[in-house]
């Protein structure tokens, strides 16, 4: 073949980061993608990578918020793995927010334009102190890493959300004003936001941001090859980019019937002293929400807790009038009541008592993305640092805390006792169980393909199927639907076992019924739920239960739902779990990830990650003696290998170099004795041909010299020289029969295997004895 250098060989690679390293610096920008570009021994837990001003510390893909003086946060459980701390806070009660416009007045006042709701969000991340929590047979239980989730009333559908913060702070400093009152919050719409759940705009913010480091890889160490010198990182440290791609996953969960997660727990009512007519405010408000342009859709139940907050301007009000008002509300609505004290005029950095605002570490990927757009539009102006007063950091820390101790888990606690006692153990029962069973098998229930409309109830007293196939959900107020919202809420305050006997119950109703989406959510619950437990499973009891219940949930999401994301959540969060337990649930993790990979609901930065994930999960498993007989390192240096191939095709040479540095090293160390440490030739053939084009597309890529001794020891090589020896190792194989592609990866058939099918009987003629 001619040595003919490939325009698209040496373009490609960069094709991603022309966009960023053609662009002049902006450190507003930069800020957004701190918490993945910098490295892990020097990543700042400020996701704008800057020291917190006021002791206030922000939060990042991996830390929570933490306050001045507090001590470290410490789990229930001794050093408890960041991606199950992660998993536990993504499930929390979710409160709506529904505040009057004076309300949203002041906190535009302060640099809110999001509104009342853009203030107090960052507070509901993690509840200051410690919260206790009563499980169903009365055992206490306390929490240090408890939280809720600020939404707007409404949910994805029809809710007005409040606008990004980013986004406001650069329009607010264009024009110098606060803007109008009315248009504090923004419709979804108008900002081109899609609803949560969206696997797409995940991707494309953990691209994103993969493409930034690459950018300033060379900034943050001596060069990107003296990575695994400079960090000594774990091959069972968890990706940055990772933990941001299923933090993002699981920070939108959907508004939908079959589960109730996200709906409201709570609602916020709030008036502030301005109002001049706050009693006809409130019973406005009130109906809104409930009858009005802001209620929630039939299927969710309205009956959540009314929270009534009376929010006073410390500069411009009188507190007496507040006080006296704030007495009204409470002898009218109860004890479920609150003052507010703010002030109203807006902080800056300069001031004295002044605290940097915390972000929010739950924010959606749709936002992020709408975040990092705005940033490159406003690319000249510098984006105020948000800032608060000490006094009003303070006023809001205690209402969240007083809101959530006394009101919102004692309320949970009692729906979950009374629906208990009253709806699930009728279930229980024998008659429960009876008239379940009649209702499939006898003449003693009608079922919904003879009634004579779904959701219906006839005089003569038997009843349809109370789920409507035409809606897809059943009524609100249906056994079946006050059960699913039970045992999510045992399983938001962490009473695992109640919900993981609420789901199994509610399993073959579900399907019964032909529900298939709640009957892919219940498996999916159950089998969370189970693993959450900290009682031991048998590889026997997890084959027989975890397994059935993860392979029913995929597929009814994928083949009988057409719900992609609800398949990935279900599996990656059970992936994790599996891998916390280590031993053989470690292999069970892996041998999920690769079905997950299979699937094809990834895309292709998600099957860089996943692929990376195989190797992870099997780097768990621990061997037995000095030779750690029943490891498995083998297989993770192949899927390090198989992932750093992945991300060479995507162009991502720093991670592409971390994978195969983490596989040579595991192989050092099953043969430290050999001078090659590779069993057969033709692995060792297969991981030269991704170091040449690992160096091929570095020096493509940033035309430096001297970068290829930095890889293997060699010389300095040109351009010229690498696409040589690339051309000539381009067509003769490898490991599986491949050759280099011009993007760094292999350009021939299926190189893992993930592609072949599990259940794929043994050909006869394949000589294996």
């Amino acid at each position: 073949m001619p040595k003919t250098r490939s325009p698209l060989y040496l373009q490609a690679p960069s094709a991603s980061l022309s966009s960023l390293s053609n662009k002049p610096s902006n450190a507003s920008l930069s800020s957004l993608f701190a918490s993945t570009s910098s490295p892990p021994t020097s990543r700042s837990i400020s996701p704008s990578g800057e020291s917190p001003a006021g002791g206030m510390v922000a939060s990042h893909v991996f830390s929570s918020i933490t306050t001045p003086g507090a001590s470290p946060r410490v789990s229930n459980e001794s050093k408890l793995d960041e991606v199950k701390e992660l998993i536990l806070r993504a499930f929390v009660p979710h409160i709506a927010i529904h505040a009057s416009a004076d309300t949203n007045e002041i906190a535009n006042e302060k640099g809110f334009r999001g509104g009342f709701r853009e203030l107090l969000r960052p507070f509901g991340d993690l509840v200051q102190g410690k919260v206790t929590v009563r499980d169903s047979i009365g055992a206490s239980r306390t929490w240090e890493d408890f939280g809720v989730r600020f939404v707007g009333l409404g949910g994805s559908s029809s809710n007005s959300q409040a606008m990004g913060q980013g986004t406001a702070r650069l329009e607010m400093g264009a024009n110098g004003l606060p803007g109008d009152t009315a248009n504090a919050q923004t419709p979804r719409s108008t900002l081109g936001i899609r609803p949560e759940g969206d696997i797409d705009q995940i991707e494309e913010l953990v691209h994103r941001h993969l493409s930034h480091a690459e950018a300033v890889s060379g900034g943050y160490v001596a060069n990107c090859f003296d990575y695994k010198g400079s960090v000594n990182q774990s091959v069972m440290s968890t990706s940055p980019f990772y933990a941001l791609y299923l933090r993002r996953l699981l920070s939108g969960l959907p508004m939908t019937p079959h589960e109730t997660f996200a709906h409201p727990v709570a609602c916020i009512i709030a008036i502030s002293s301005r109002n001049k007519s706050p009693i006809e405010t409130l019973r406005q408000l009130y109906e809104s929400g409930s009858r009005g342009e802001k209620r929630l859709p039939l299927w969710v139940n309205s009956e959540y807790l009314r929270y009534y907050v009376l929010v006073h301007d410390e500069e411009k009000d009188d507190i007496a009038q507040s006080t006296a008002l704030f007495d009204q509300m409470k002898r009218h609505f109860g004890l479920h009541c609150h003052l507010l004290r703010l002030r109203s005029s807006q902080c800056v950095p300069t001031d004295d008592d002044s605290v940097r605002m915390p972000l929010s570490e739950w924010t959606t990927a749709a936002e992020d993305l709408s975040e990092i757009r705005s940033r490159e539009a406003y690319e000249d102006m510098e984006v105020p640092t948000p800032c608060l007063f000490e006094s009003d950091s303070t006023a809001i820390r205690t209402f969240v805390r007083e809101m959530v101790t006394q009101s919102v888990v004692p309320f949970m606690e009692r729906c979950v006792t009374t629906w208990n006692d009253q709806v699930a153990s009728r279930r229980r029962g024998i008659s429960g169980r009876f008239m379940s069973l009649s209702k499939r098998w006898t003449s003693f229930g009608t079922s919904s393909r003879t009634s004579s409309g779904p959701g219906l109830t006839g005089s003569s007293g038997t009843s349809s199927s109370n789920y409507d196939p035409l809606q897809g959900c059943y009524r609100r107020d249906a056994p079946e639907a006050m059960m699913r919202k039970l045992g999510d809420y045992a399983f938001m305050l962490r009473d695992w076992k109640l919900s993981q006997g609420i789901y199994e119950l509610l399993r073959s109703d579900f399907s019964n019924d032909k529900a298939w989406k709640y009957h892919a959510g219940a498996h999916e619950m159950t089998a969370i739920s189970t693993l959450l437990n900290q009682q031991t499973l048998s590889s026997k009891v997890r084959s027989e239960t975890v397994d059935q219940m993860l392979e029913t949930a995929s597929y009814s999401y994928i083949t009988r739902c057409a719900e992609p994301y609800g398949a990935l959540r279900c599996l990656s969060v059970a992936i994790e779990l599996l891998r916390l337990r280590g031993g053989s649930a470690a292999d069970d993790a892996a041998r999920w990830c690769s079905r997950l990979l299979d699937m094809r609901v990834l895309g292709a930065t998600g099957q860089a990650l996943f692929t990376e994930r195989v190797s992870t999960c099997y780097a768990a498993r621990k061997g037995a003696g000095s030779g750690r007989w029943g490891s498995r390192r083998r297989k993770s240096a192949l899927w390090n290998i198989l992932a750093a191939d992945a991300w060479l095709k995507l162009g991502k040479n720093v991670q592409a170099e971390k994978c195969l540095d983490e596989a040579t090293q595991i192989y050092n160390e099953i043969r430290p004795q050999k001078s090659n440490a590779l069993a057969f030739d033709g692995m060792q053939t297969f991981m030269d041909d991704l170091r040449h084009a690992l160096r091929a597309n570095i020096v493509a890529i940033r035309g430096i010299d001297g970068l290829g001794d930095r890889l293997d020891g060699g010389g300095s090589p040109a351009v010229e020289e690498e696409s040589e020896k690339l051309d000539n190792r381009r067509h003769r194989g490898s490991l599986i029969g491949g050759g280099v592609s011009p993007f760094g990866g292999l350009d021939a058939g299926p190189l893992s295997p993930m592609h072949m099918s599990h259940d794929e009987p043994m050909r006869k003629d394949d000589n294996f004895e």
